[in-house]
């Protein structure tokens, strides 16, 4: 990962309303990969544990979005659970996976912050990287 990007991805979650009037957030795309540095606006439609259980169960976090991005993770994400459906997000691609088969699209990592809690939580979009389990 190049320093540049990342500081162009933080720079956009410190100060969003800018990206946004800048123009430089869109969706992200439904096939392929998105690229390191773009960002995403977007809003919590749910927030549940990894297996669809309650936010702070045992069996993780997950976070999905109203432009279809997921996160999940193993572990429970004191970030996420504190997040609510409608909460208002920002999301910059900051790793991509690689040597991925085709049509595999999985572990994609997103730095997201939340607009409403201010706190922010780095996931992958999938519980394996593509290729995996």
């Amino acid at each position: 990962m190049k320093p540049l990007v990342f500081c162009a991805c933080l720079a956009v979650l410190m100060e969003p309303t800018a990206a946004l009037s800048a123009g430089r957030l869109g969706k992200p795309p439904k096939h392929g990969f998105p690229k390191v540095g773009a960002c995403y606006v977007s809003r919590i439609s749910a927030v549940e544990g990894r297996l669809g259980a309650t936010p702070d169960s045992d069996s993780g976090s997950q976070v999905e979005f109203q432009n279809g991005v997921i996160q999940t993770s193993y572990d429970v994400v004191r970030p996420i659970v504190r997040s609510r459906v409608g909460d208002k997000v920002t999301m910059c691609v900051i790793e991509l996976p690689k040597d991925c088969p085709p049509n595999d699209f999985r572990g994609v990592v997103y730095r997201t912050h939340n607009w409403r809690t201010k706190e922010n939580w780095t996931l992958s979009n999938s519980e394996h990287d593509c290729g995996g389990a």
